[in-house]
């Protein structure tokens, strides 16, 4: 069946068709999800174990290094790295990037957590595996309430929590900075001693009192009447008036008349949110799976403004993170790149096919996309930067498609035949090698899709996309371009079309080179050399910065600090950026507002942040601006006046990356079991990379030492006086700490009644020499100097590990102008001359950039085989020779040339995106020698000798492929104009190595075709 033919002679079906097309495809479009990025699947889980009052080494002997043991089982895992504090294990485990599927991979891990749960110490609490750890909250909102409680505040947000939870979009809802509640009963250590009571016996006394237990039931008649017995505590007067009755007398007392009872919040506070300076919670809001962020925005506006009308003046709804304003505004800027490129390209068929045969072939344009779109939406892609990116990248080559197709049946026409005809004949010539041209094209983009990586998934679109693209263009191209052409070319029949100046001018010197064979290979070989030294003067950067309107501000105090030296230090960074750039009447462009997590790196607001386990000295701040111009000196002065007035602050300035998340972009990983010689190496790279320029915040990731006060129980004194290190132990931690009595009741929140010394809320040391010690079975007590010494000791802040291995990392920040790559290379030569000194034990690996660079790239070379084989394969089944396959797959270096010179020219930088901008000029230029070669087949079958056939075939695929190179290349402008840095270098590499190539496929693919097949004349 010949489809050119059907398409043609059924022209009705085929109108009706090309209408549903366009309805159907913009209905699509408009409706199709929208992202700011494709995202990539989060391969990583938390496993937190809590181990009250361990050191981190206790912690790292008895908890984590069994959940490593357990973790390191799982066929799927990549590595496992632990966080031994005090008190607390964090397991990280991560999963392989080859596994996409992780839910059986989590449910696995629950089963081997739970396994080993039970041979923990006793005392611990967990494993608790959080398997959501990936989960991204685009929508953060601050609420903020001057002269409402904390307690009022959270209500209100537990109320806004539960009406948002309802919006179709939204997938959960968390709030950040909430304060918990607790009734406090803070005794005088004397008084309680005098009385003979320990916190245990108080603890059985209100246990008792406060119940919730059913009195059974009987039946009277024909009914059956259950019986509550009173007893449950139903307000804090109810706990002042306990009756407590002293052991072994009958005085009674009131629990007030002994003790201080207050409701208060846990102090410390574990964390704390600020909005724009003020106290505040934050409500983070996640999209649920396949929900469309524009719409969530929508939502989420018209619940705010209900929210405005129900909630008093003073409580304040705040956008501190909002991704559907981001990702309206990014897509819209790619559409309207897109367009642009349409009418570019569009313009420049008109000019160069002439007002009928350019509107033809640019009907291909908006055909070929919206059917893509169709296909798209079929096959769950939606609308963000990687996709629209891959269109634009696309539409030179889908014109191609239409180019050839029209200017073949142009020259047929021209030659005398009838428009019926010339389209039939052209479409039967042009089927298979438009095809082998498309699929080798989407070929060349196949290692991008097969990557086993984050960034492989992040950018898999470009496959998916641009095959979808090709495949429908080609369809058109076979039926209703033919069809258009039919019915709107009209061309007077002309014997010789080649006789223009410019055709002859490429006769004589595509003569002169076929004559000249040797020293046009010779020439072309070395500039291909020099162009391959010159990749060496390009800056290496794997993804810049994204052009978002935000950055981060990452605050860290020395390990240990307390969280209300963290707000304060906070509270005066937000002062100075209100009074320095802080938009009002008299600044137009600087800071609109921000958020600050206090005590913790709040939600996971993209999915480029990787938040930090909670650490009271730690703050994260978000700042957005109206002008990005305003960025670098907003982060250069809020730097210099944080460090001017903190020294011990560590303060990173950070914008917001493409990709994935990257810590430090220079970071060097020494791992050992002995810890001595760690420490050490670890003190000579700190060294070696401070004397290097370009690095800023050195630093590793183990901290600081912390101070520690070790009571030293003197276990002859205790057994003597007839205590038990438990007894110690628990007198410690409820005088300071508190100790849970009971819980309060209040509607449906219940909230812990903590029994505590009144030491505990007293910052003097020496309180601590007169705490009391009570044997909690009688009650009896005793000072804590009597049977036990205290000494303030330095301990390790936190003990990390790597697959087993204790593992500390030292990074570093780049200055502006250095890239990481450069760094690397600098420090390499070091670390190999330290491998003799450390003698096998430490040993090094490079994180940063470098690791994750290193990854992404060596997950698409490895496949790129796959690519070349199917390309090989492709070529041979089109010609049935491997002479011609070889003369196509040489054509690739080609493109090379140009790619240096375009990158240097412009100024850009070689990265991840420069790599898939080669991958995609290969499928480009393989496609110009596939039509070129083909139409020297066909001059071959006509009968021409063979170098008047190769002559002949290029002066026919001249323009064809010119065209192709000037709507690729004029496309692709508001691309490199209005992409960003991200799309910057790729639009280069193919402009640049596409223009090169043109010239050189024109003029050296001839030449090679010649001297393979030793063509005489």
């Amino acid at each position: 069946m010949n489809v050119t033919r059907l398409a043609i002679e059924n022209n009705r079906t085929s109108i009706m068709i090309l209408l549903v097309i366009l309805v159907v495809g913009i209905s699509t479009f408009l409706s199709m999800p929208r992202a700011y990025d494709p995202g990539f699947v989060m391969r990583t889980a938390q496993v937190i174990t809590y181990f009250p009052g361990a050191s981190p080494e206790r912690v790292e002997q008895l908890v984590s290094s069994k959940l490593e043991d357990v973790v390191k089982e799982m066929p799927e895992l990549d590595f496992v790295k632990t966080e031994s504090r005090t008190g607390i294990s964090i397991t990280l485990v991560n999963i392989r990037e080859s596994y996409k599927n992780m839910r059986p991979i989590w449910d696995k891990l629950r089963r081997k957590i739970d396994d080993v749960a039970g041979d923990m110490p006793e005392g611990v609490r967990g494993p608790f595996v959080n398997d959501e750890f990936g989960d991204v909250f685009g929508v953060v909102l601050s609420l903020s309430g001057e002269g409402f409680s904390y307690a009022e505040i959270n209500d209100i947000a537990e109320n806004v929590q539960d009406e948002l939870q309802r919006l179709p979009d939204v997938a959960k809802v968390e709030i950040y900075g909430a304060q918990e509640e607790r009734i406090y009963v803070e005794y005088d250590n004397a008084r309680l001693a005098e009385l003979g009571l320990s916190p245990n016996q108080l603890e059985q006394l209100l246990s008792a009192r406060n119940i919730v237990i059913s009195g059974g039931s009987f039946v009277l008649g024909d009914e059956r009447i259950s019986l509550e017995p009173s007893g449950n505590f139903e307000s804090i007067s109810d706990i002042e008036n306990t009756v407590i009755r002293l052991p072994n007398s009958s005085r009674i007392f009131y629990l007030k008349d002994i003790a201080h009872i207050y409701r208060d919040y846990v102090d410390p506070p574990g964390s704390l949110v600020h909005s724009s300076g003020k106290r505040a919670l934050a409500l983070a809001i996640s999209m649920r799976e396949g929900g469309n962020n524009i719409a969530l925005g929508e939502q989420v506006d018209e619940a705010m403004q209900r929210m405005d009308r129900i909630y008093p003046w003073g409580v304040d709804f705040e956008r501190v993170s909002f991704s559907p304003a981001e990702v309206e505004k990014k897509v819209n800027d790619f559409v309207s790149n897109l367009l642009q490129a349409i009418a570019v390209v569009t313009v420049v068929m008109l000019i160069s096919l002439g007002l009928r045969t350019g509107l033809v072939v640019a009907a291909l344009i908006p055909l070929a996309m919206l059917t893509a779109f169709i296909v798209m939406s079929g096959l769950d892609i939606g609308l963000d930067q990687i996709s629209l990116a891959a269109l634009i990248i696309a539409l030179g080559m889908l014109v191609d498609n239409g180019i050839v197709m029209s200017e073949s049946i142009m020259v047929q026409m021209q030659q005398g035949k009838s428009s019926l005809e010339a389209a039939i004949d052209s479409a039967g010539e042009l089927r298979i090698p438009l095809l082998t041209a498309s699929l080798t094209t989407a070929a060349a983009f196949l290692p991008i899709y097969l990557a086993e990586s984050s960034v492989g998934e992040f950018t898999a679109s470009l496959f998916k996309v641009v095959t979808i693209t090709l495949l429908c263009s080609w369809i058109i191209s076979l039926t209703l371009i033919p069809m258009l052409c039919v019915y709107f070319l009209k061309v007077a029949p002309r014997k010789d079309s080649f006789d223009s100046r410019f055709y002859r001018g490429y006769r004589r010197l595509l003569d002169w080179m076929l004559n000249n064979r040797a020293l046009t290979l010779g020439v072309t070989a070395a500039i291909f050399v020099l162009s391959m030294n010159a990749f060496g003067y390009l800056p290496k950067v794997f993804f810049p910065p994204s052009d978002r309107a935000y950055f981060k501000v990452e605050m860290e105090l020395p390990t240990g600090t307390s969280i209300a030296k963290t707000t304060r230090v906070v509270s005066d960074v937000e002062s100075f950026l209100s009074a320095n750039w802080k938009v009002d009447e008299q600044r137009s462009e600087g800071v609109t507002n921000w958020v600050s997590y206090i005590g913790n790196a709040g939600p996971r607001f993209i999915l480029a942040h990787n938040p930090k386990p909670s650490n009271s000295g730690y703050a994260l701040m978000v700042i957005n601006v109206n002008a990005l111009s305003q960025i670098e000196s907003i982060m250069a002065s809020l730097k210099a006046y944080a460090l001017d007035r903190h020294p011990d602050l560590d303060v990173k300035t950070r914008l917001i990356e493409n990709g994935p998340a990257i810590d430090n972009p220079v970071e060097v990983r020494l791992s050992g079991k002995d810890s001595v010689s760690l420490f050490a190496a670890m003190s000579d790279l700190k060294q070696q990379m401070a004397g290097m320029a370009g690095l800023t915040n050195i630093k590793d990731d183990w901290g600081q030492r912390i101070k520690k006060l070790n009571i030293q129980i003197n276990q002859a004194r205790a057994l003597s006086a007839g205590v038990t290190s438990q007894d110690i132990a628990v007198s410690l931690q409820t005088s300071l700490d508190g100790m849970q009595l009971t819980e309060y009741r209040e509607g449906e929140d219940v909230i812990p009644v903590l029994l505590r010394s009144g030491v505990a809320t007293q910052q003097d040391i020496t309180k601590l020499e007169g705490l009391s010690v009570y044997i909690q079975s009688s009650g009896q007590s005793l000072p804590l100097t009597q049977v036990a010494d205290i000494n303030v000791v330095w301990d390790l802040s936190k003990v990390i590990r790597r697959d087993g291995l204790r593992t500390i990392s030292i990074g570093a920040q780049l200055q502006p102008g250095v890239t990481a790559a450069e760094k690397f290379a600098e420090l390499k030569p070091w670390l190999q001359q330290q491998e003799s000194v450390w003698d096998n034990s430490v040993s090094y690996e490079f994180g940063g950039e470098q690791e994750t660079s290193g990854k992404s790239n060596a997950s698409i070379v490895e496949k790129l085989p796959i690519a070349g084989f199917i390309i090989l394969i492709l070529l041979v089944a089109q010609f049935n020779s491997m002479r011609k396959a070889l003369i196509i797959l040489i054509t690739i270096p080609l493109g090379l040339i140009g790619v240096a010179l375009g990158l240097l020219v412009a100024n850009s930088f070689f990265g991840f995106m420069t790599f898939l901008g080669i991958i995609s000029l290969a499928g480009i230029v393989i496609n110009n020698a596939i039509v070129l070669l083909e139409r020297i087949n066909i001059e071959l079958e006509a009968g021409l000798p063979h170098p008047e056939a190769i002559i002949s075939a290029a002066q026919q695929r001249a323009r064809p492929i010119l065209l192709t190179t000037a709507t690729t290349v004029l496309g692709l402008i508001p691309l490199y104009l209005g992409g960003g840095e991200m799309w910057e270098p790729m639009a280069v590499a193919i402009m640049g190595g596409l223009l090169v190539s043109t010239f050189l496929t024109l003029g050296v693919v001839p030449v090679m075709y010649a001297a393979l097949y030793r063509v005489k004349g």
